[in-house]
């Protein structure tokens, strides 16, 4: 299943808002990376990845329709994947993506 591509467009406004952004192609859905780092991903299987820190991974998951990424038979605590109905309104989507962006933003620059 290809990513969302309106979600992508909405996600790609609203990244936009916070710097110059680069799109790749990458686990089978649309990478939105800042400064090289990727902080959300309009993923294959629906709904948004989001790169967390994972200081706030336990109560993050304990939301409705948020679950760690998978892949393969690995599960990540930092990204989380966003199902579809918690991003419904341009105002959660947007929760998700700062805490995508913020935590990109805070990794050293890449070279």
């Amino acid at each position: 299943m290809p990513y969302d591509e309106q979600l992508a467009a909405r996600v790609r406004d609203l990244v936009a808002e916070h710097g110059p952004v680069e799109e790749k192609r990458m686990f089978g859905g649309l990478a939105f990376l800042l400064g090289g780092h990727l902080a959300v991903c309009a993923s294959h299987e629906g709904g948004l990845l989001v790169r967390t820190d994972g200081t706030e991974s336990e109560e993050l998951l304990a939301q409705e329709h948020v679950g760690p990424m998978v892949m393969g038979s690995q599960s990540s605590r930092t990204w989380l994947h966003v199902a579809a109905p918690a991003l419904a309104t341009d105002d959660d989507l947007a929760t998700w993506i700062a805490r995508g962006v913020a935590t990109a933003q805070a990794l050293p620059p890449k070279p």
